[in-house]
């Protein structure tokens, strides 16, 4: 994907943090917005803020562990922008704890989260995307992916896994000779760098279609 102007980027976990940085490097080079997170007081910030600097911006609450949230998602993204070219899975749940001291309800939160919220974004995204490739000639479209930050028991589970969906949805896109690519976000690869230091080099890897973005 080489072209941002007037293109979509959809974000989730976009109301602070990385996803907001993400926001502000995608409304800086041109793109249209679709913003997504749990949080809808931050998230109204984050929208507020790039609405005053000129952005286009539609902002959803959306709890990504829910498939029916997604698929809204994207049919907000489509019935107000009429496409989408970008895709960032950017939401994560974090926990702290020895394997077996993790209770079910920690597992659940951070695997729905961290795992199932990217699953349900490339199940349901994807196929929208490779729609969009074959009404537009000259589409152009990308899926990152953010592993969750190294850590133990069911985070490190989520990240690897993460890891390996980032690996197959890429060669998967590949075989069907698609202008799609995939990449993925270790957070732990970039832990020097500021927040918008890594959107910025997020962004350079998107262009220059690099899978691992350190």
């Amino acid at each position: 994907m080489k072209d941002f102007a007037g293109r979509v980027a959809v974000i989730t976990g976009a109301a602070g943090g990385l996803g907001r940085e993400f926001a502000n490097t995608a409304a800086a080079l041109g793109m249209k917005l679709v913003l997504a997170d749990l949080d809808a007081d931050a998230l109204e910030r984050t929208a507020d803020a790039l609405l005053a600097g000129g952005a286009e911006v539609l902002a959803m609450v959306c709890d990504v562990r829910k498939c029916s949230h997604v698929e809204e998602l994207a049919d907000a993204a489509m019935i107000r922008f009429h496409g989408v070219h970008l895709l960032v899975n950017n939401d994560c749940a974090r926990v702290d704890g020895l394997t077996w001291e993790l209770g079910e309800a920690d597992w659940e939160r951070v695997l729905d989260t961290n795992l199932w919220g990217v699953i349900h974004g490339v199940r349901i995204f994807t196929p929208l995307m490779l729609d969009c490739a074959r009404r537009d000639p000259g589409y152009q479209g990308h899926i990152v992916n953010t592993a969750s930050m190294a850590g133990q028991g069911a985070v490190k589970v989520a990240r690897q896994a993460v890891l390996a969906l980032s690996e197959t949805l890429d060669q998967d896109l590949r075989k069907v000779n698609v202008p799609i690519a995939a990449s993925v976000l270790c957070p732990e690869d970039v832990t020097e760098r500021s927040d918008p230091e890594v959107a910025r080099l997020t962004f350079d890897a998107i262009r220059a279609g690099t899978f691992h973005i350190r």
